[in-house]
């Protein structure tokens, strides 16, 4: 599969970023990314927006991807790259539910996505659309633009944003049905909005006749000069369009033209619609007695361009100017030197490589507010040792202008490497230190075991204060272990793991003393802590305890790339966030024991061995969900009726929790009732209906129940809202079983439940399941029916409890599972031929 997206930090001059490329042959450009690219351009156009991107599926269940951005620049938008299906953003919302999002104003935001606004705390709109082609689920397309407060998204535009998103997701199944794999497994590729509002350059022709004063002119001309229809032909006409001290410029170069025969240029103000500067071009043509006696001349409209280039290189102001890739695209006379840097070393090369001194996550946070928000935003930055610079971004629909003014002595000083006791005085800076919290605690609402606590911590974190390595370490008999880690070196903290409470270790003492502990470089570090194994990285550290409610829970290490001072906002914000970590940890430690207790009820419920019987072998596997702290309500039996005959079952409950697995015992106990006292399958499935009515009104269920005679393979099957079971036959291919099926339990008290019958040959496998097995999120449960089945298949001969554990592999690894899953396989063999699945663990 092509693999796409652009490396590094973002577009730069050496290696470009390119999105398509041709093929070694020369070929046309790859059409995934292109299409893509296109798709977005057009919808921000139809919609009237700045921004826009796509999120595409990734090949990792679960996980999109942003495979296009359009008009922002990438690497400031890193932890927006990717996008888990179950998280509370309107592009996951939108994926999972088919359904458009349309935010008008972040007020609408915030009611309905408080932590998208949280983590991009600015004014704007934003419109989302599924792309979907049939049951085929390929991304979300989106849309920022300005935001219209309390005015709704019209109609027009809601029906424009379907209609592109419908557009590209033909496209994209136009590309599978010919083999393209329309996944995006790497970085997004950045698109450049074409410019908005820039005058074309116009050029225009005229001749002018010495002796009569005549001028001939044409069409263009007349365009430039604002009269197309009445510019009577003289001279006087010209020249009464040019400013007064013009006028005598113009004959000057008529008159040099003349004399000379060479062509003569000069710039002159001509009285056009929009006043601005034109280019006047004229040259001397002989007349037939051979003095010069005709003029011929060209008039050319270069917009506002060269305009602003003058007006700006004679400000007293360092301006620069980037488009909204961050690339540089303007830098006046002052700016060069005021950087020292020449302007043919600057243009073309992205704001965080040209000014080392803006690649800073506050930095970074200032240039989102203004191409999010289309609002000026003003800071102060640490340019060097010794200067201080006042940047003012000022953004429009192509880019931002960047005004530098030295500081020698500013009011307030943001923290910095050489200034660590500073602080952050400007109220941007401080509303991007305050809302961090805001968007980590939202965050960590969500996360209910350690790992996922773990992993927002590293999502969130990290990216806020420009973060590379993360350990946690949580306390366990007055020792600390190893968590969680990420960015270190393979296996640099092995030597801490496990270590004591008296060990002379930062990580330790900052969870001892209950101080955070910050040092702005290793060699700092090292001072305070000699012989402290170091990794190869030179960068800063922070050590943070973590404590809950005066309760010690661990400690965190923040790691960074390079030396770096902690000013007072950023250590007070620092150790805020340590706090909600471990009230987060503390609360996974509870959930991971009341989830044992939980457990342990469930397992108590599920039956603990099968029944063996000849002519049949018989596999159960469960799987409990991963999300949230309750236990779930499925389950699966085999039952011995007492006539010779087998019962196989398999069930879920709605819902999760104490009280459904309650509910789940009790379904359990009356499945096993019925079919003891020998009753058929469907009165075994209706007075179970009956009784779940009884029980809790509010309560439901969905149940297969299939009755078979090992003897002959004769089976009866009644489904009750269940999943289609699957049959193996004794060749090895596999197929679903249509069985007509009945309402789930607990709706109607008289509802009915058809019974199917067939016949189990020998050799063949029953394979009965629950819906956590097939379902996932943003996909049709049938293409999640029709994995199992082909996994079935392919098992081929193998002993049967393999074959159970093949079909939950990728379960099982999954780091998250929404739902339980129930798994109970039947395989019969014949006396005569003898058993086929030697296996029956």
């Amino acid at each position: 599969m092509t693999s796409y997206g652009a490396a590094g930090p973002g577009p730069s001059a050496e290696t470009g970023n390119t999105p398509w490329r041709t093929d070694a042959d020369g070929g046309p450009f790859d059409a995934l990314p292109l299409v893509m690219a296109e798709a977005a351009l057009r919808t921000i156009e139809a919609v009237g927006g700045y921004a826009g991107a796509v999120y595409l599926r990734s090949g990792t269940p679960g996980l999109l991807r942003m495979s296009v951005l359009a008009g922002l620049p990438g690497p400031l938008f890193r932890p927006w790259w990717r996008m888990h299906v179950n998280r509370p953003f309107p592009i996951a919302e939108v994926h999972r539910s088919g359904q458009p999002v349309h935010l008008a104003d972040a007020e609408e935001a915030m009611r309905q996505f408080p932590q998208l606004v949280a983590s991009l705390p600015f004014p704007f709109a934003s419109l989302y659309a599924p792309i979907v082609s049939g049951r085929e689920r390929f991304g979300v397309l989106v849309v920022l633009r300005t935001p219209t407060p309390g005015v709704p998204v019209n109609a027009r535009d809601r029906g424009r944003m379907a209609r592109e998103a419908r557009r590209l997701a033909a496209a994209l199944a136009d590309l599978a049905a010919k083999g393209t794999t329309v996944e995006w497994p790497g970085e997004p590729v950045c698109v450049q909005l074409p410019s908005a509002g820039t005058p074309p350059v116009r050029i225009g022709y005229f001749d002018w006749d010495l002796d009569t004063g005549a001028v001939t002119a044409d069409a263009g001309l007349r365009a430039i000069l604002g009269d197309d229809a009445s510019f009577p032909g003289t001279i006087d006409a010209l020249t009464e369009r040019l400013a007064p001290e013009d006028t005598y410029a113009l004959w000057t170069m008529a008159r040099r033209a003349a004399e000379s025969g060479t062509q003569v240029a000069r710039r002159l103000r001509l009285k056009g619609p929009d006043g601005g500067l034109h280019l006047l071009e004229v040259s001397a043509r002989a007349s037939p007695s051979g003095r010069p006696g005709v003029l011929t001349g060209s008039l050319v409209d270069l917009g506002t361009g060269l305009v602003g280039s003058d007006a700006t290189d004679r400000l007293p102001r360092a301006i620069l100017a980037i488009d909204r890739l961050g690339r540089i695209t303007y830098v006046n006379h002052l700016t060069e030197a005021l950087l020292g840097r020449p302007r043919g070393s600057l243009a073309g090369r992205t704001v965080w490589e040209a000014l080392p001194w803006f690649d800073h996550p506050a930095h970074d946070e200032h240039l989102r507010a203004a191409l999010l928000a289309d609002e000026p935003v003003h800071f102060l930055a640490h340019a060097s040792e010794h200067e201080w610079l006042t940047v003012s971004l000022y953004p429009g629909h192509d880019g931002v202008t960047l005004v530098l003014l030295p500081e020698s002595d500013p009011a307030y000083r943001p923290g910095s490497v050489t200034r660590p006791d500073a602080g952050l005085g400007s109220p941007a800076d401080r509303a991007t230190a305050l809302y961090r919290p805001v968007a980590l605690a939202i965050a960590l609402t969500e996360a209910v075991t350690a790992r996922q606590v773990s992993a927002v911590v590293t999502d969130e974190l990290l990216p806020a204060f420009g973060g590379r390595q993360l350990a946690i370490y949580l306390l366990s008999e007055r020792h600390l272990y190893l968590a969680w880690e990420t960015g270190f070196p393979p296996g640099f903290l092995e030597p801490f793991d496990g270590v004591g409470l008296d060990a002379h270790l930062p990580g330790v003492e900052t969870l001892t003393t209950g101080r955070p502990m910050f040092y702005e470089s290793m060699e700092q570090l090292s001072r305070a802590y000699p012989g402290l194994p170091l990794d190869a990285n030179t960068g800063a550290r922070a050590f943070l305890p973590l404590i809950a409610s005066g309760r010690p829970v661990g400690s965190c290490i923040l790691g960074f790339d390079r030396p770096r001072g902690f000013s007072p906002e950023e250590r007070t914000v620092l150790t805020a966030l340590a706090g909600l970590i471990a009230q987060a940890l503390e609360r996974a430690r509870r959930y991971d024991s009341e989830a044992a207790l939980a457990r342990g009820l469930q397992d108590a419920l599920l039956p603990h061995r099968l029944p063996v019987r000849d002519q049949v072998d018989t596999v159960a596997r469960y799987l409990p969900g991963t999300q949230g702290m309750d236990v779930g309500g499925d389950w699966y039996d085999v039952i011995e009726t007492g006539k010779g005959l087998l019962a196989l079952v398999v069930g879920d409950v709605q819902g999760h929790g104490v009280a459904a697995a309650a509910t789940m015992g009790q379904l359990r106990s009356a499945v096993r009732a019925f079919s003891l006292g020998g009753l058929p399958p469907e009165e075994v499935i209706r007075g179970t209906n009956r009784l779940l009515i009884d029980l809790d009104p509010g309560q439901f269920a969905s149940c297969c129940y299939i009755l078979l005679d090992p003897e002959t393979g004769a089976v009866q099957a009644v489904r009750a809202g269940h999943p289609q079971p699957l049959l193996r036959r004794p060749d090895g291919t596999a197929r679903v079983l249509d069985l007509p099926g009945g309402l789930v339990l607990g709706i109607d008290d008289d509802a009915t439940f058809p019974v199917s019958e067939l016949v189990l040959e020998p050799g063949a496998v029953l394979a009965l399941y629950t819906d956590g097995l097939v379902e996932h999120p943003g996909t049709d449960i049938d293409e999640g029916i029709e994995r199992l089945r082909r996994a079935f298949s392919v098992s081929g001969s193998v002993a049967l409890a393999e074959t159970a554990d093949r079909l939950i592999r990728d379960a099982r690894q999954a780091a998250d599972r929404p739902d339980d899953i129930a798994l109970l396989l039947a395989a019969r063999w014949s006396r005569s031929s003898g058993r086929d699945f030697t296996d029956t663990a």
